[in-house]
């Protein structure tokens, strides 16, 4: 059987894996969440420690998608989507980092991002058609443009907020036989996000382009996340004694998510931390009290300055179903900039290793919980980005200089965006018309 997802706002429509990632939202406003998931102890216990990223993915996500994706499509997926894969380094007895900057833009995002263009790819072989509408910052629209560029029946729309837009080879844009349309809305990139919500729920407008979204609204961003928490479990199998348990730099809280997901799938774990900045989204929800928004703090770890979180809806309903395993299994810990930083001293000094403000977060939280009394486990901390593109911070931490890698470099050329709109729908239905 197949997953079916549901809307976190009712039980009463399940949908496809397709229809999930097609529709991208329900149409009551909620976001599609797994009606229930399936098994996967057979899979992550029984794979050899040798099985690589791209083999992983075409063994699991056929038995997750059985009747959607067949073994042959999947192995098809997974070889277009990943030239990369994670990193597991074992530090020592207490401790392992996964390392998920080794996609083309160097942040965790380009996993979920690649699993969804191609899965998309393989789904829509029927002369179907999708607009993909994705809102964009720091480096997202590099990702989603290159995880979509040349998929077969698809455009990629790119909408970015007021500010230069980075990293785009006007190559790829529509104009000059690509598929990419980067659109600049005069507004903040919650307009650009507000714009794409109504876009989709403009239903004749939305299902003349085949509108979807590759966002983290969208379900296909989410569940391939699950496969890294498998890769990291399968790495570590044979050397584990005591408890364990994954450290998670937490902002909109989907890999917190996706880890939840993975334990429903059978993976054994026994616990998550969920690492945050001074903004601290969802450290006092997850011990049981009332969520209130804060006001946004600007921090070292900008990755992670959120304050209302756009999984709230998935992580609420998660925490409805199961409020034991939320206060049991999740650990919450706010870590502040000082500490970000000497996190990352610490790493280099005791390990030789080089965090990014957003793993450091991690780490430190990692630490934190290890020095706690009858402690008895090993910490898995997410890298979740790059170093270099924080070598300043990383050399003020580390005395360390940092070689930016070639393809970076690229990231950060400013490009011309094809329009530039006010934050209206009007406006980019008129955008989007022009040029398609």
């Amino acid at each position: 059987m197949s997953m079916q997802f549901r809307s976190t706002r009712s039980n009463d429509s399940l949908v496809s894996f397709k229809d999930a990632i097609l529709q991208c939202l329900p149409m009551d406003g909620g976001l599609y969440v797994p009606a229930s998931v399936l098994d996967m102890r057979q899979y992550v216990l029984y794979m050899d420690t040798e099985t690589s990223y791209p083999e992983l993915v075409a063994t699991v996500a056929p038995a997750l998608l059985q009747g959607e994706l067949n073994p042959f499509s999947a192995a098809r997926a997974a070889e277009s989507a990943f030239d990369f894969e994670p990193e597991l380094k074992q530090l020592d007895d207490n401790f392992s980092v996964l390392t998920l900057c080794n996609g083309p833009t160097g942040v965790f995002k380009d996993y979920g991002i690649a699993f969804l263009a191609a899965v998309m790819e393989e789904l829509l072989k029927n002369d179907q058609q999708a607009m993909i509408l994705s809102a964009a910052r720091q480096d997202t629209g590099v990702s989603i443009a290159h995880a979509f560029s040349q998929r077969k029946g698809m455009i990629s729309a790119i909408l970015y907020p007021s500010g230069p837009v980075r990293g785009l080879d006007p190559k790829s844009y529509i104009t000059n036989g690509g598929n990419v349309i980067p659109i600049q809305i005069k507004g903040t990139f919650d307009d650009c996000q507000r714009l794409i919500i109504e876009a989709i729920n403009d239903r004749p407008f939305a299902e003349r382009y085949g509108i979807t979204c590759a966002n983290a609204i969208n379900p296909g961003r989410l569940l391939p996340q699950v496969f890294y928490y498998f890769y990291a479990f399968i790495k570590l199998k044979k050397i584990l004694k005591g408890e364990l348990i994954f450290s998670v730099p937490t902002g909109n809280f989907g890999n917190l998510i996706a880890g939840l997901y993975a334990w429903k799938m059978g993976m054994p774990v026994n616990g998550f931390i969920a690492a945050m900045n001074a903004n601290n989204a969802f450290g006092d929800y997850i011990r049981g009290k009332e969520f209130k928004p804060g006001k946004l703090i600007q921090t070292n770890s900008p990755a992670l300055d959120v304050s209302v979180p756009s999984n709230y809806e998935r992580l609420a309903s998660f925490y409805k179903e199961a409020p034991a395993v939320m206060r049991n299994m999740v650990f919450p810990d706010t870590i502040d900039n000082d500490t970000t930083i000497n996190a990352m001293e610490k790493a280099w000094k005791d390990y030789h290793i080089l965090l990014d403000p957003h793993g450091a977060v991690a780490f430190a939280a990692a630490r934190r919980l290890s020095q706690t009394a009858g402690f008895n486990g090993h910490v898995v901390v997410l890298a979740t980005g790059h170093p270099a593109k924080h070598a300043d911070l990383v050399m003020q931490a580390t005395g360390q200089q940092i070689d930016i890698p070639e393809k970076f470099s690229n990231l950060w050329k400013k490009t011309d965006p094809m329009a530039t709109i006010s934050p209206q729908l009007d406006a980019l239905e008129g955008a989007i018309a022009s040029c398609c």
